[in-house]
Parts: C-alpha cells; structure tokens; sequence
C-alpha cells in the first residue's frame, strides 16, 4: 500500500491577495461599486450645477452686436477642468485596484471632453460665422460688396 499524494482537491478560484488581506487591497468589487456610487452621487450635482452657470452666463447675451464677437473660453476651460478632474479620480481608482469604480470614471470624463468640444465649436461658429454673399443676390436679403475699395 502507498501513502503518496492523492488527486488535491478542487478548490474555489481566489485572488492572488492573501486570506486576510482587506477588500481595498483584494480590488473587491463591491466595494469599488459603493465607492464609484458615493463618487458619482458627488459629481452628479457639481455638473449641474456647471451646466447651470455656463447656461446662465450666456442667457444675456447680446447677439446683435457690431463686428465679430470674440470666442468665449469660459465654457471650454470649466467643462475642460471638469473633465481633467474626472480623469483624474479615475486614474486614482484604477490604480488603488477598483477597475469599475475606475472605467465609470473614464466614461463621465468621455462624456465631459464631448461636451467641451459641443462648447468649443459653438463658440467657434459663433465667432466666426460664414460670410455674406456678394451683391446683388436676392432681394431683401443682406448682402456685403464684393470690393470694399471699388464701390465708394
């Protein structure tokens, strides 16, 4: 008769984390889930709260001024810090072992960075809008000269 090993076994799979290592360091994922939640219940409110003030600033607007008006950088820049803040709270979960609590950071940051550039190439086409057509078009319509120099 032998006494050698036998067939082990089946075990359940684990991570590689010792047995009484705590859920941060094991990248438990309910905790990155309530973690990702409390964070996203944070950032809810904060971005409506931008919205409302990037959408409040322009209400007065005045669109009927002379000459072209200038881009307006204030929307680009807070919605572009909205977006670098995002990412960097995702970079921070990604890198403390919560990979879920880290990819729904990454897609509000997506979301953000398309919002700056809607905010942008608004205030883009805002400041540079398309030229009026060459005189004489249709009637009633406004029109520009065709040489500034020559029609005087």
């Amino acid at each position: 008769m032998s006494f050698g090993p036998g067939p082990q076994p089946p075990r359940l799979p684990t991570t590689d984390s010792p047995p009484g290592a705590s859920a941060v360091s094991r990248g438990d994922g309910f905790a990155g889930g309530c973690i990702s939640l409390i964070v996203l219940l944070i950032e809810i409110p904060v971005a409506v709260l931008l919205g409302l003030g990037l959408a409040l600033r322009g209400w007065g607007r005045a669109e009927e001024r002379t000459g072209t008006p200038t881009m307006d950088w204030v929307p680009v820049l807070w919605l572009g810090g909205f977006a670098l803040g995002t990412l960097v709270v995702a970079v921070f979960f990604l890198c403390s072992a919560h990979p879920w609590a880290g990819v729904v950071q990454l897609l509000i940051t997506a979301m953000a960075l398309i919002f700056a550039m809607a905010a942008w190439h608004g205030e883009y086409e805002r400041a540079h809008p398309a030229p009026l057509p060459t005189c004489p078009a249709r009637a009633g319509t406004p029109c520009s000269a065709a040489d500034p120099a020559t029609d005087r």
